[in-house]
């Protein structure tokens, strides 16, 4: 069984920075796109980043510039760098690993919090 560990949220000031991680483990681990997710309160969840086994990443526009994707395929471990933050971005973030969205073949991580003061 697949499971999804993140970690490196936390509590930052405005224009800190912060590092997420996501690990999979387990048996059967297939995917193509691995990315981060986030929902806050009152919100529906929204992409943040995503990012393919041949390193293809897509961003939301509101973190572009300020945020990188990258993914260590050896280790199945997708990071997020977050910079600039703001309080915007606070949110429960969520990894999430998927191959094109097949049900078979869709995991997502218990989310991380990240909450940014001003």
């Amino acid at each position: 069984q697949v499971q999804l560990v993140e970690s490196g949220g936390g509590l930052v000031q405005a224009g800190g920075s912060l590092r997420l991680s996501c690990t999979a483990s387990g048996s059967g681990f297939s995917v193509n796109t691995m990315g981060w997710y986030r929902q806050a309160p009152g919100k529906q969840r929204e992409l943040v980043a995503r990012i393919t086994s041949a390193g293809i990443t897509n961003y939301t526009d509101s973190v572009k510039g300020r945020f990188t994707i990258s993914r260590d395929n050896a280790k199945n471990t997708v990071y997020l760098q977050m910079t600039s933050l703001k309080p915007e971005d606070t949110a429960v973030y969520y990894c999430n690993a998927n191959r094109n969205w097949d049900p078979l073949y869709v995991y997502w991580g218990q989310g991380t919090q990240v909450t940014v003061s001003s």
